[in-house]
């Protein structure tokens, strides 16, 4: 409130320069405006509210629990090598209808997962040395991870002329 009120009477000083208008008054409201101390704002590093006894009871001091990754088996890698061990087919959950192409993948660092096959055909076979990305299928019910086409044993989708970069195809030689 004082710095306000100081604010306002060197306003009013600067007001009162205008009307008399001599080097030496300019000189002294100048000074005695930039004496003025602008408003201090307080800056905390922690919030000023308190927990409340309620609060407390109902468990606001207790940590968060953190979620579990989605793809747990890549140890927070974005890829890891892998064999397949075997390549069947599944049926997706109730609405959908289809053939969904699978593989049992044993990863480098042990864990045995299952992996979607993307893309229209594969040559993945028992054996073959895959690169494993993480990503679920939705229908699927235990397939959360995808293998990466066109990266080591598994070739890319042949013939695909979209979204070639996502199934490692090659660009089409124009005629």
């Amino acid at each position: 409130m004082q710095n306000r009120k100081v604010q306002v009477g060197a306003l009013r000083s600067v007001k009162l320069l205008f009307m008399f208008s001599t080097l030496s008054l300019w000189s002294k409201t100048v000074s005695a405006v930039f004496r003025t101390k602008p408003a201090s704002f307080q800056f905390h590093t922690f919030s000023p509210l308190q927990v409340t006894l309620n609060q407390v009871l109902r468990g606001a001091r207790k940590k968060k629990k953190k979620k579990p990754p989605a793809s747990a088996a890549l140890n927070g890698n974005p890829f890891l090598k892998g064999v397949c061990t075997k390549v069947f087919t599944m049926k997706p959950k109730k609405p959908n209808s289809a053939i969904r192409k699978v593989a049992r993948v044993q990863l480098s660092n042990g864990r045995a997962i299952t992996a979607y096959i993307p893309g229209i055909g594969h040559n993945a076979q028992e054996h073959s040395v895959v690169l494993v990305r993480g990503g679920r299928v939705q229908d699927c019910p235990g397939v959360k991870y995808h293998l990466v086409r066109g990266a080591y044993d598994l070739a890319g989708v042949v013939g695909r002329i979209t979204s070639r970069s996502k199934y490692g195809a090659k660009k089409p030689k124009s005629v």
